[in-house]
């Protein structure tokens, strides 16, 4: 198995939103805010080689949506999806499966795109991977998250047949996938968010999504405004995070804009971060 990060360009949230009742004196220190509070995200998905079989991970914010729509966001960079799929050596056809963490805008708006007046699958030949307890929530929202679950982005991919679900189990938090790797399933910012689990050259890699957005994120209660159960990440933060800093598992960082992963080591404040490092070193 290899993986690949691809870069898909960078937006911009609002810091408070990001982290929630932690104090911006705090949470600036790793991720500075501009002078209208906002701080600057990576949108980094993830490129998995596993013999016949192309997987990404997630698909960015897409290009479809309205100027409106955009100018909350700020995107900017030079990065996008074609950019990161060349430099890794392929093209949206090469894609058999696109693995989706979850459905809001900055993980599946990148897996639809227009075609004339049609919105169709921007990866025609790809198989794409959600799960019914997260598709049922997406497609029914609550009012908090409604505007983060955008029907363009996805009831395309339902309409298309190119839609498949992993069985999440009866509440297991680790699973097994038909694409040959594990994940996690948590709840706490969103119902069944998956997060893949590979095997790397004898290294555990956990593709974190929005359960770790950056390293700034590592202590237990710096968690997202946006998180629905913010208890529950916490909870979830805590095995997980333990786990990894036990056995030396690599945390690939979809949201962080340096830094492309990290590994943990415990510390008497709980699990804290030893060496963030570019993906593939």
């Amino acid at each position: 198995m290899k993986i690949h990060p691809i870069h898909t360009g960078n937006f911009k949230l609002d810091g408070g939103a990001m982290f929630g009742v932690v104090p911006k004196q705090l949470w600036s220190r790793t991720n500075p805010a501009d002078e209208k509070n906002l701080c600057t995200w990576a949108m980094r998905c993830l490129l998995i080689e596993d013999g016949d079989r192309l997987t990404l991970v997630d698909t960015g914010i897409g290009d479809k949506q309205s100027d409106k729509f955009f100018s909350h966001y700020h995107l900017h960079g030079d990065n996008t999806m074609d950019k990161g799929l060349a430099d890794a050596g392929f093209c949206r056809n090469d894609i058999t499966d696109v693995f989706l963490t979850h459905l809001h805008f900055d993980h599946v708006g990148g897996a639809v795109q227009r075609r004339g007046d049609l919105l169709v699958p921007a990866f025609e030949k790809a198989t794409f991977w959600s799960n019914e307890r997260h598709w049922a929530w997406a497609t029914d929202p609550n009012p908090r998250e409604k505007a983060s679950f955008l029907k363009e982005n996805i009831m395309p991919l339902q309409e298309s047949g190119q839609l498949r679900f992993i069985d999440t189990g009866l509440g297991e938090q680790r699973i097994k996938t038909e694409l040959g790797f594990d994940c996690f399933v948590v709840n706490g910012h969103t119902e069944a968010q998956m997060c893949p689990i590979l095997e790397v050259n004898g290294e555990t890699h956990v593709y974190m999504a929005d359960l770790l957005p950056s390293v700034g994120h590592i202590p237990l209660p710096f968690v997202m405004g946006y998180d629905t159960r913010p208890l529950v990440t916490i909870s979830e933060k805590s095995t997980i995070l333990e786990e990894a800093a036990t056995k030396g598992y690599r945390l690939i960082l979809e949201h962080d804009a340096v830094n492309e992963s990290c590994v943990l080591q415990q510390t008497d404040k709980g699990p804290r971060l030893l060496e963030a490092l570019p993906l593939n070193r």
